[in-house]
């Protein structure tokens, strides 16, 4: 029993009148993996009112559209297919034909491990397999996942919900693997539970992956790419080895971490700010008149008031002061470092303002000056080299020796005139 592609021009000509059944595949939404093929009959000349409905008449067409595959299936197993699209017709006396269109021979390797020849069996169907992306798989994580991270140096912990996609890579595969054998149509929600675990699970490895490879945990929701191939790989043997479909795509909606795990994070965020000398100073000069305003607002009355301010500043005072000095004395060997850098790589106009780091002088706005031995392309592109750094061509002005040993400059040699190489 096989299939035989059908000649488009007797398509158009009139299926009704020349083959007992058109076969289709049943509707399909963006979420079925699966569907049977059903009959069109429009009229009596194209319906097989009088044929066993368990069996596919000999010269019937059956319609492959795209991105899809067609199983043709003899006593629940897999006589012939197609994934190219077009008409075909069944003809139970010759051999499987096997059009694997964009499937290549990894489905023809398939189909050798489980082919079935002989005599029609009590029972024949056609079933259609959606080639497409499936779309919009929602996860979430219902425990916090353990995440160590190099830059905070802490074991950290967070939740991830998002959605994924899939695709069915190798349809014969995911027939004999995955699909229920009594259905006429499987949904992927039909069959996502144990799926579903097993991407949670890789999910997990894969974050821990990335701890592994020193990815910032605030850094997770942007490497959805990374994260996809991260979980293709771990479920590389259960998923496409097994089952013949893999992961497509996984993108992240959002990322949460627990309670203890925001404190640590703020904690070093705020150790790093206070690092600043700058914000060190702002932060002691904040609390001195805060402190100032909350011992000015004593409700004991003014005289109190005022007694409270000057304990306040006596006793604060003298840290205070060495805090102040010490954030000064940082935030100008800072300066002095940042300038000291821009003078070593700044210039220095002729107007005499030294250490400029544009290509105009801060004072005068005179133009930066060429680097000595520099040179103008005809692109507009100026060199130091021999060869120009924007379109490559040579140096007009850079020596040359000619053949017959004269050093020169310029386009011609000057003993014996031959032009420059």
């Amino acid at each position: 029993m096989g299939i035989v592609k059908a000649i488009m021009s007797s398509v158009g000509g009139g299926l009704a009148d020349q083959w007992l059944e058109v076969i289709e595949p049943d509707e399909m939404s963006d979420t079925t993996v699966l569907v049977s093929g059903v009959p069109v009959r429009r009229d009596k000349r194209n319906g097989n009112v009088k044929g066993n409905s368990n069996i596919i008449s000999n010269g019937s067409v059956v319609h492959v559209g795209p991105n899809m595959m067609m199983l043709l299936v003899d006593g629940g197993k897999i006589v012939d297919y197609s994934a190219q699209e077009g008409y075909y017709t069944v003809n139970n006396s010759s051999s499987p034909s096997m059009f694997s269109g964009q499937l290549g021979d990894a489905v023809a390797d398939t189909f050798n491990r489980i082919k079935f020849g002989g005599t029609p069996s009590q029972k024949q169907q056609v079933f259609y397999i959606n080639l497409q992306e499936i779309k919009g798989i929602k996860f979430g994580t219902q425990s916090p996942i353990g995440y160590f991270d190099n830059f905070y140096n802490a074991e950290l912990f967070l939740r991830a919900r998002g959605i994924y996609s899939i695709k069915i890579t190798d349809p014969l595969k995911f027939y004999t693997e995955a699909c229920p054998r009594s259905a006429s149509r499987v949904d992927i929600k039909d069959i996502n539970a144990q799926y579903y675990s097993e991407f949670m699970d890789a999910l997990r490895t894969a974050i821990s992956q990335m701890s592994v490879d020193g990815v910032r945990i605030s850094n997770i929701g942007a490497k959805s790419r990374e994260l996809s191939k991260y979980m293709a790989t771990t479920l590389d043997d259960d998923w496409t080895g097994l089952r013949g479909i893999e992961v497509c795509s996984v993108g992240i909606e959002a990322i949460t971490y627990d309670e203890e795990s925001k404190k640590l994070i703020n904690m070093r965020n705020q150790g790093a700010m206070m690092s600043d000398p700058t914000v060190r100073e702002g932060f002691v000069q904040t609390s001195i008149a805060q402190g100032l305003q909350a011992a000015g607002s004593n409700t004991a009355g003014a005289g109190q008031a005022y007694m409270a301010m000057g304990m306040g500043m006596q006793g604060a005072g003298g840290f205070m002061n060495a805090a102040s000095q010490t954030n000064a004395a940082q935030m100008q060997a800072q300066q002095a470092a940042q300038a000291q850098a821009q003078a070593a790589g700044g210039w220095d106009c002729s107007c005499g303002h030294k250490g400029n780091n544009g290509n105009f002088c801060a004072n005068c706005g005179a133009k930066k000056p060429a680097p000595a031995g520099s040179w103008t392309c005809s692109c507009g592109q100026v060199n130091t080299g021999n060869f120009c750094q924007n379109c490559g061509g040579k140096n007009p002005d850079a020596a040359w020796k000619c053949s017959c040993g004269q050093e020169n400059k310029g386009k011609f040699c000057q003993n014996c005139g031959a032009a420059r190489p």
